[in-house]
């Protein structure tokens, strides 16, 4: 596999995949901070910042940013999540050069007009009403604030309308200034590219930055808890999670091992004994995420009033089982299949191998080539998924949001798991 990484003067790394056969590239710039690293005063920031960047720069306009990656037939885009920011850009490979001399501007440079910066809170705040409109956003959103109560980590990064109106030019300049640092930047690149000519690219390009390390998050704090939402809704949305393990963490492969036995498919034990075979839901599914310093292990599910507490008495069964009785071998067989053949395939996309190589050097300071992470995989056994599955089930309380036409779904005294979650709360 060509993976390459180099180290700039002032420490900001360039990691490349090549791709011969493609004609077009996938590069970007991942900055190693998101939502989890905002005071409480910024709240929602580190997303305003990331739209800011396309809104004008010392050299360009918005206009201008949106005209010369277009006219070159490249698209140009960015995300915030809550460790990361990312900007980044798809363009063929004789317009490598354009790529990154727009994405060194907007990310060093954004100009942070007012008139800009006010249309740009409009606009952000059109999208915070959007999320408000998806049952879907509000439950993870109250879920993460069960489990990460009082604290960035458990807030949402869109911010709310208060905050994100509150900021001035001034807020996200000192932001940028302080968070946006060298050792805290990966430009990652796949495809058509050459690893010298980027290298270069980003000498020229990224000059201006001086040697400064990255900062990191306050540690993260479990709490767990309940939250309730209502609305105009036909279902209860519900999620359950626990606290579970960092992606830097041997036990995290047998937490994905265990998502994938849960609730990774068609296949998967609630998948066929609560649609399938009881007709309970549309669609359900577990996940497990993790963060720099811990994780969460969830199901997701929408039913019915009605359905609801049958719904969760089925699930915290499997969740029992999975915790009390090893798994079968074919299951396991069958959940290392999916998750290897997920990592292979992403190695078919340009963009999402540049993304993953960039996140693996903010993780880990190196990045995982295919045979150490299936490595990783098989190294999982029956004894460990159970292990995981008792400690993930029998550790903290569980955090629980329920988003429907009515509260009653979290009252069902039937369900056990009830007994361990504790401080129920409220969010209408």
């Amino acid at each position: 596999m060509s993976v390459t990484v180099s180290e700039l003067a002032n420490g900001m790394r360039v990691v490349t995949h090549s791709m011969p056969h493609l004609e077009t590239v996938s590069l970007g710039v991942w900055v190693g901070v998101g939502a989890r690293f905002e005071t409480d005063e910024e709240h929602g920031i580190s997303h305003l910042l990331e739209h800011m960047a396309f809104k004008g720069t010392a050299r360009r306009t918005a206009r201008d940013i949106a005209e010369e990656i277009e006219s070159a037939g490249g698209d140009l885009n960015a995300a915030t999540s809550l460790e990361t920011t990312a900007y980044y850009a798809r363009v063929l490979k004789g317009d490598v050069a354009l790529a990154v001399d727009l994405l060194a501007d907007i990310v060093q440079h954004p100009g942070f007009d007012p008139i800009e910066l006010a249309r740009e809170q409009d606009v952000v705040l059109q999208e915070i009403a959007a999320s408000r409109d998806s049952p879907d956003d509000v439950a993870y959103d109250l879920v993460q604030d069960a489990a990460f109560p009082e604290q960035a980590l458990g807030r949402p990064i869109l911010g709310t309308a208060e905050s994100v109106t509150g900021f001035a030019p001034a807020d996200l300049q000192q932001y940028l200034g302080k968070h946006y640092r060298p050792g805290s930047m990966v430009l990652a690149g796949a495809g058509a590219i050459d690893h010298e000519a980027l290298v270069k690219l980003a000498e020229a390009s990224f000059a201006d930055q001086e040697k400064r390390q990255a900062e990191m998050p306050k540690p993260a704090r479990y709490g767990g808890g309940m939250r309730y939402g209502g609305g105009t809704f036909e279902q209860n949305h519900i999620i359950l999670a626990f606290q579970g393990p960092s992606y830097r963490d041997d036990a995290f492969y047998s937490a994905q091992v265990l998502s994938s036995i849960l609730g990774g498919g068609m296949s998967s034990r609630l998948f066929q004994n609560i649609r399938e075979q009881r007709g309970l839901c549309y669609s359900i599914y577990s996940y497990c995420w993790g963060l720099l310093d811990t994780g969460l292990f969830g199901v997701h599910a929408a039913t019915g009033e009605r359905q609801t507490a049958e719904l969760l008495e089925l699930v915290n069964g499997e969740l029992a089982r999975a915790a009390d009785e090893l798994p079968d071998e074919a299951e396991i067989v069958r959940a290392k299949a999916q998750l290897k053949a997920g990592l292979l395939m992403s190695l078919e996309s340009s963009g999402a191998r540049a993304e993953q190589l960039a996140r693996q050097l903010l993780a880990f300071g190196r990045p995982l080539d295919i045979e150490e992470l299936s490595g990783r995989v098989d190294a999982v056994s029956r004894e460990s998924v159970r292990a995981e599955a008792e400690h993930l089930f029998g550790g903290p309380a569980a955090s629980m949001a329920v988003v429907g036409p009515t509260h009653t779904a979290g009252q069902a005294p039937s369900w056990a798991l009830n007994d361990r979650v504790a401080g129920a709360g409220a969010a209408e």
